[in-house]
């Protein structure tokens, strides 16, 4: 009995503490901090903070570096005039009767990299100002100014704008290709709009090329956190030189679900040879073999004595195409391009897209199953093509290559990229947008394919189409 009358009274006093103590820091929560400065005796110890150099060494900062980069990185604000739908079309009474405008204004923002301070050059995604009506530039300074649009790439992601401004701070350009996986870098940008933001990392890989959904690609891979509105802004090296322009950060959730240390750059050396094609002409042109190529899989590398399967078989080459003249024929397998390994014909794709038109490249190559390395000079892919060039029942469309990006998604043809009203093309229903996957000219997977396909013209010409989510055939007459 005085065993339990005990425990009672241990029990009832740590109750009646636990009450107190939470009353107290109740009421310590609900107190307004002072400003009043602590009594000298509850200071904080000196050991506390951190030491301003250790055993004489001054502690390392990326401060004296971003006083030089931060000036150069600008936020890019957009605007787009989106035409308003309603159930009524373009009904004026019923627009008028329930307030409903024709369009409206949607508005992006993203970052840019000043890298030519003379000319107010600058550069940033261009999926940050595509099909942007209005382009702005802030500058860290605070003055923002109207941007002219000089030219873009969208298969790379690169757009080049210009910013009539003195006294502009420029980022000096390093040499990407001398980048290593573990070199430390800092991302600089604007994302989600909070202002200018500095995170820093590590290169996580380099050479990357296998992410969906983008175009061409050799993206840095790094470890700084690059949200939405980071887009276009710099990636620096610690001599604070840009090595990349950021473009892509990856979460499976989608990129608004934020940074999962998955970020991808473009590098500077690609980023620089784009913005020199687009001040030269305002348009980038590339290379290609002309060839037709499809994976090896385990099936073919046993057939051609392949140790592993590897690689890009040349399965069809274009008469007077680069590849022609180089000497390859179908089943050759090609294993590396300039010493850079061929994973797949996706890989050589990606290879021949990120060439400037006449570039030499030396292809080392699997023929009967004996090593060979054969030399070319790339031939300049056709930006798009003429109907009419090709058969007259095409007469009024154009035609160019699709975009990498739908590549990336598994489609293969080529986009029609406009038709004139009440050409022979229109009346046979062809529109502006539609992908043709396959014709009766023949078997093509690209333009210059599709070209190819015309040297005999079919006796019916008869093309598969995909519109939207719809696919059908239409019968050119």
């Amino acid at each position: 009995m005085k065993t339990a009358t005990r425990t009672l009274l241990a029990l009832t006093a740590a109750a009646a503490f636990g009450g107190f103590a939470a009353t107290g820091m109740q009421l310590m929560l609900q107190r307004p901090a002072a400003a009043e400065p602590a009594p000298a005796a509850a200071a904080a110890p000196a050991i506390a903070a951190l030491p301003a150099a250790v055993n004489g060494t001054p502690m390392p900062s990326l401060a004296p570096m971003l006083k030089r980069v931060l000036p150069a990185v600008v936020s890019v604000n957009t605007k787009q005039r989106v035409r308003v739908n309603t159930p009524f079309g373009d009904d004026p009474v019923f627009r008028r009767m329930f307030g409903i405008p024709q369009e409206r204004i949607a508005q992006s923002l993203g970052s840019g990299v000043i890298v030519d301070a003379a000319r107010g050059l600058v550069l940033t995604n261009n999926h940050v100002v595509e099909d942007a009506d209005e382009v702005s530039v802030t500058l860290a300074d605070g003055r923002t100014l109207k941007a002219e649009f000089v030219g873009n790439d969208a298969d790379t992601d690169i757009a080049l704008m210009r910013i009539p401004a003195q006294e502009l701070t420029a980022i000096p350009v390093a040499n990407s290709d001398r980048l290593q996986i573990g070199d430390f870098v800092v991302a600089v940008g604007n994302p989600f709009g909070v202002g200018q933001t500095v995170t820093s990392g590590i290169v996580s890989a380099i050479g990357r090329n296998n992410l969906p959904g983008a175009g061409f690609q050799n993206f840095i891979q790094t470890d700084a956190s690059i949200n939405p509105g980071n887009s276009g802004g710099a990636l620096v090296n610690l001599n604070g030189e840009l090595v990349g322009i950021n473009t892509a950060s990856f979460n499976p959730r989608g990129s608004m679900a934020g940074n999962i240390g998955l970020g991808f750059a473009i590098p500077s050396n690609l980023a620089s040879n784009i913005k020199d094609q687009l001040l030269v002409g305002g348009v980038v042109r590339r290379g290609t073999l002309g060839i037709d190529t499809q994976d090896v899989d385990a099936r073919i590398a046993a057939a051609l004595g392949l140790a592993q399967p590897r690689g890009a078989v040349v399965t069809r080459v274009y008469p007077g195409s680069a590849g022609a003249a180089a000497g390859l024929k179908p089943g050759d397998v090609i294993l590396a391009a300039n010493g850079e390994p061929i994973a797949d014909a996706e890989a050589l794709r990606n290879f021949q897209g990120l060439q400037p038109a006449n570039a030499r490249v030396a292809l080392d190559v699997r023929r009967d199953g004996q090593p060979l390395q054969l030399t070319t000079g790339l031939r300049e892919v056709p930006k798009a093509l003429a109907g009419a060039q090709l058969d007259a029942r095409l007469a009024g469309a154009s035609f160019a290559d699709l975009p990498e990006s739908l590549r990336r998604q598994g489609l293969a043809g080529v986009l029609v990229e406009q038709v004139e009203r009440d050409s022979r093309a229109a009346r046979s229903g062809l529109r502006k947008g539609d992908v043709v996957l396959a014709a009766s000219s023949g078997d093509f997977t690209d333009l210059g394919g599709f070209r190819a396909g015309f040297a005999a013209p079919p006796p019916q010409l008869v093309l598969r189409v995909l519109r939207g989510r719809s696919s059908g055939q239409l019968q050119m007459r």
